[in-house]
């Protein structure tokens, strides 16, 4: 099993950063993908950004050129920066895992003020 604790979300204005957080504890050594996802209220959750254990990322077309996924080995976490917030990004974001099944975080509230 997988377990993920989030950290890092909160309010910002428009046109602020933020760093979102995300560490693994448990079978991490068979985690081969990790990531990121988003639900907004009354939406579906969608895909923000992934990394794979090789190191190759994957975006939404929503958030290229603003976020950045990065994975870090040695804290076995997951980061995800976010640059340029729009309102559009506020979210409850959920740290995301593939191992043998789907494993997902709590959830950390980020809200983007216009």
């Amino acid at each position: 099993q997988v377990q993920l604790v989030e950290s890092g979300g909160g309010l910002v204005q428009a046109g602020g950063s933020l760093r979102l957080s995300c560490a693994a504890s448990g079978n991490i050594f068979s985690i081969l993908v990790m990531g990121w996802y988003r639900q907004a209220p009354g939406k579906q959750r969608e895909l923000v950004a992934t990394v794979t254990s090789s190191g190759s990322t994957n975006y939404a077309i929503s958030v290229r050129g603003r976020f950045t996924v990065s994975r870090d080995n040695a804290r076995n976490a997951v980061d995800l920066q976010m640059n340029s917030l729009k309102p559009e990004d506020t979210a409850v974001y959920y740290c995301y895992a593939l191992e043998t099944i789907n494993y997902w975080g709590q959830g950390t509230q980020v809200t983007v003020s216009s």
